[in-house]
């Protein structure tokens, strides 16, 4: 920076001291002027609310959400794509329901009517997809644009325009000190930055403010990717209500099976073995056991961080690192409020701060 740019900084620092602590009054704005600049804020905040309860509204399991978000920055981090999708609750009910329904046996009719019934809130959760990709596509994105660019074009004038106007009464404030041609010059100068800068950023936010239809259109989207699924969801709904109607009347017709229970002949014998021991289930299974030598004391190296393993952890995604209940874990770094990650037994990764015990925290 040059000595006149400093001093120029050092005269905007003087006058802003002026009008907050002296009492000093400056250049006023107009009244429009003023209610562009209010509307520009509440635009900046909505953008962001908006953003944030949209995304609540597709992923609501904020716990989820965090965990994605920590998976997706080690993959940045060390260079790979993150393809994982949000688990959606129809799609993991789905699941259950068809699991549930296989075990069930091809025989039970109500095993038919749980595989079906899951199949179609897999469905659902296929739609649920569908409306992620529109809502992103056509209203988070046009919001994130608008913050990113036209908002940050409009406050990058509404900060310039702050900086001139300060000059500008510094110099004036100047110029009632001292007279002359110099300093009259100075005033004058300032003063036609001041107005540039003005007409600028009233220009900048008036661009911004005047675009409904555009904004109306990217709302529009939004509810029409709303509507899409859930029609969809109804027509799923309506097929899947539909078969299960037909196939409950079908089992109300069927005569019922007659069943009688079979005598238990054996359980003298198979009691017998088990009291001597000699069974799978006996006391000799006792000799099976081995205690795990390879997990680290819990009163070892106690000056290091570390935590004890309150459940099992499988990880499900890359990077995470997988344990048993009981596990003595050495922690590395504390990714967030939710994530730590730890070594053990050879292998490292992150993990969930709700799966552990803290016996030595991190510094």
């Amino acid at each position: 920076m040059s000595f006149a740019g400093f001093k120029k900084q050092i005269n905007k620092a003087n006058q802003f001291m002026s009008e907050k602590i002296g009492g000093a009054k400056g250049t006023e704005l107009d009244e429009e002027f003023i209610e562009m600049e209010r509307k520009v804020d509440v635009m900046e905040k909505l953008v962001v609310d908006l953003t944030a309860k949209t995304q609540e509204m597709l992923q609501p399991n904020p716990a989820t959400r965090a965990k994605m978000a920590a998976v997706k920055s080690f993959s940045k981090i060390r260079g790979q794509a993150n393809s994982n999708l949000y688990p959606q609750p129809e799609g993991q009910l789905g699941d259950a329901m068809i699991k549930h329904g296989r075990d069930l046996g091809e025989e039970s009719l109500f095993g038919q009517a749980l595989t079906e019934t899951g199949e179609s809130y897999k469905r659902m959760a296929e739609a649920k997809y569908g409306l992620e990709d529109d809502v992103k596509q056509n209203f988070l994105d046009p919001l994130h644009h608008l913050q990113e660019k036209d908002l940050k074009e409009v406050n990058h004038h509404r900060k310039k325009l702050s900086g001139r106007r300060l000059d500008y009464d510094c110099k004036k404030r100047k110029q009632q000190k001292e007279a002359g041609p110099g300093v009259e010059e100075e005033v004058r100068v300032a003063e036609e930055k001041f107005e540039e800068s003005k007409q600028l950023t009233e220009t900048a936010m008036h661009n911004l403010l005047e675009n409904d239809e555009e904004q109306i259109s990217q709302l529009s989207f939004f509810v029409q990717a709303e509507l899409n699924f859930h029609q969809a969801s109804v027509e799923i709904l309506q097929e899947l209500l539909n078969s299960l109607r037909l196939k409950s009347d079908d089992a109300g017709s069927r005569p019922r099976k007659e069943h009688v229970p079979k005598r238990m002949t054996s359980f003298r014998s198979t009691g017998s073995d088990q009291m001597h021991g000699t069974g799978t289930d006996g006391f000799d299974s006792l000799a099976e056991y081995k205690p795990n030598n390879n997990a680290p004391s819990k009163t070892d190296g106690r000056s290091q961080p570390q935590a004890e393993a309150l459940y099992d952890f499988e990880p499900e995604n890359e990077g995470e690192l997988g344990f048993k209940e009981g596990d003595i874990i050495v922690l590395t770094s504390r990714i967030d409020e939710n994530w730590l990650e730890g070594r053990v037994n050879g292998q490292a990764g992150f993990f969930p701060v709700t799966y552990v015990k803290i016996l030595v925290d991190l510094p």
